[in-house]
């Protein structure tokens, strides 16, 4: 079974592959930063393909018309903490 910081360090991996973030490294993603606007500045496209990877790589669904999804895609913490809680991987 999976480990957190091994679900953190596989999300940010998942992050740079899916949306070819050429310039930037898994490694240098830190897990509070915030993923859209002044942090990596992705945008809800890009928050919509990372739903359809974490979809088929997790087995997590993220409703589209959920006002959660706000709160779990802000920084790779949150998204890690919302697939620990559905997948029942236990957190740091």
């Amino acid at each position: 079974m999976m480990d957190f910081d091994s679900l953190k360090k596989e999300i940010k991996e998942l992050i740079v592959s899916s949306l070819e973030l050429e310039d930037i490294k898994p490694e240098q993603i830190d897990d509070s930063a915030p993923l859209f606007g002044s942090g990596l500045g992705l945008d809800s496209i890009d928050a919509l393909e990372l739903g359809i990877v974490f979809k088929k790589h997790f087995g997590v669904t993220f409703l589209a018309e959920s006002d959660q999804n706000k709160k779990y895609f802000t920084s790779v913490q949150a998204i890690a903490d919302y697939i620990a809680r559905e997948t029942g991987i236990p957190d740091g």
